[in-house]
């Protein structure tokens, strides 16, 4: 229960979809159904949802490991909180939700995933997007803007880690969050447009989906309706490079990743 009497929340799984329009220099969109995790992390503590065909940092369907995220070791709610107050933010003292794909037969590759830390009032108060790439780097974007973030409130950060070899590490990051109830259930949307240094759009992606509690009939749902997801990701990041390379779009080599981890 919550302090004010209130249930409290529960690791949702979330079926949606991600889309990726890529504008210029060469056109070229795709869009495939998904599934991920949103997990109330300061509600859950060390538990793991009850869930037959679901567990916590041991081998299952679909499972979540702690050292995914964070640090690798660090308890997660003491890795972000630390992380916060490095950063100057001291007053998201309410949940955090962590927004990731699982662990899929025990293997995971996230591109992105959304921490979304709140004030213990409830409004959501900066949001860390954990973004990796292909070649086994990750960096973190601090999207903070000294206060609350209101829902779908835009908010930039500039573009310094090379995510895909298609594009020049440039130019900034336009996000977008928002969430919203549909009947029982939760819906959300994450929105990420990059543009040049001119300020023109060269690519608009976003994750939606609609979220419910964990329970072993939507796990098994997700398993069988989307098999092998997470290798899938991986698959088509592959593929859509094939893709651009054939349309002859211009290729930039792999920098050196940016010194700070951190960047606002």
């Amino acid at each position: 229960m919550r302090p004010d009497g209130g249930a409290a929340p529960a690791p949702q799984l979330c079926f949606g979809q991600v889309r990726h329009k890529r504008v210029r220099p060469v056109a070229n969109a795709f869009a495939y159904r998904a599934y991920y995790l949103r997990l109330p992390l300061r509600a859950m503590g060390t538990a793991s949802p009850r869930c037959a065909l679901f567990a916590r940092n041991r081998f299952n369907l679909l499972s979540f490991h702690d050292a995914d995220h964070g640090d690798g070791s660090t308890p997660l709610t003491a890795w972000i909180d630390a992380l916060l107050a490095r950063e100057g933010v001291l007053d998201a003292d309410g949940e955090v939700w962590l927004q990731a794909m699982p662990r899929v037969l025990g293997y995971v590759f996230n591109p992105v995933s959304f921490w979304f830390c709140h004030r213990a009032d409830g409004a959501l108060r900066a949001v860390l997007c954990d973004v990796r790439n292909t070649f086994g780097e990750r960096h973190f974007y601090l999207l903070d803007n000294g206060g609350d973030l209101a829902n779908g409130a835009e908010i930039s950060a500039r573009k310094v880690f090379h995510v895909s070899p298609f594009f020049p590490v440039d130019g900034s990051y336009r996000f977008r969050f928002m969430r919203s109830m549909r009947g029982a259930a939760e819906a959300t949307l994450a929105r990420i447009d990059h543009e040049d240094t001119a300020g023109e759009l060269l690519l608009q992606t976003s994750v939606s989906g609609s979220g419910a509690p964990i329970t072993s009939a939507r796990v098994a749902i997700a398993f069988f309706t989307y098999p092998l997801m997470t290798i899938g990701v991986v698959a088509r990041i592959h593929i859509q490079a094939l893709r651009l390379w054939l349309k002859r779009v211009p290729f930039h080599s792999q920098p050196a990743p940016p010194q700070n981890k951190v960047t606002r």
